[in-house]
Parts: structure tokens; sequence; C-alpha cells
């Protein structure tokens, strides 16, 4: 199982565009249209069963909200950010 980082590690490694939620990292993502982030939201399903980490995902009309933590471990791990990192090339 994976260590939960300390609140310094979070606030240095977390990627651009990211934000601390409790024990979750949160970033919406913004679109032009609700099919390019319906088309986002399955990309990010395909990445996340590929690493198996899966986020909470909430689609909206021009944002998808991307929303990871460690269940197992109880709160922010380095897969979080790691994951983070990965839907960040992403866009």
């Amino acid at each position: 199982m994976a260590d939960v980082l300390s609140d310094e590690e979070v606030d240095e490694q977390l990627p651009e565009g990211w934000e601390r939620d409790g024990d979750e990292i949160v970033r919406v993502f913004e679109f032009d249209d609700y099919m390019k982030g319906v088309n986002f939201a399955q990309l990010t399903g395909e990445i996340a069963e590929a690493q198996f980490h899966h986020p909470e995902l909430i689609i909206r009309y021009e944002e998808v909200e991307v929303r990871f933590t460690s269940h197992e471990a109880g709160g922010i791990t380095e897969q979080d950010i790691e994951m983070a990192d990965i839907l960040n090339a992403e866009v």
C-alpha cells in the first residue's frame, strides 16, 4: 500500500491546475462543448483502468471535474499525483 503524502509533500508536488480539497486533489478541465468533455472523461476512464487508480468524475456542460484520492491509504499518495500529471499531459 502507498504511503499518504504529508501536507508539505502535496503542496510541493501538486501539478499545475490542481488544488487540494481535504484528502483529495481536484481539477476542473474546461472544454468548448459537452461532447469534448465526454470524450475526455472516457479517455480518463481508460487511463484510470490501465493504471488501476480510478477518480471521481463529474461531467458538466463544458467542464469535467476530476478528483483523486487513495481510499485504501486514507489520503493523497504519489499515485494520485502521477495520475494528475498524466491527465495534464492529455489536455
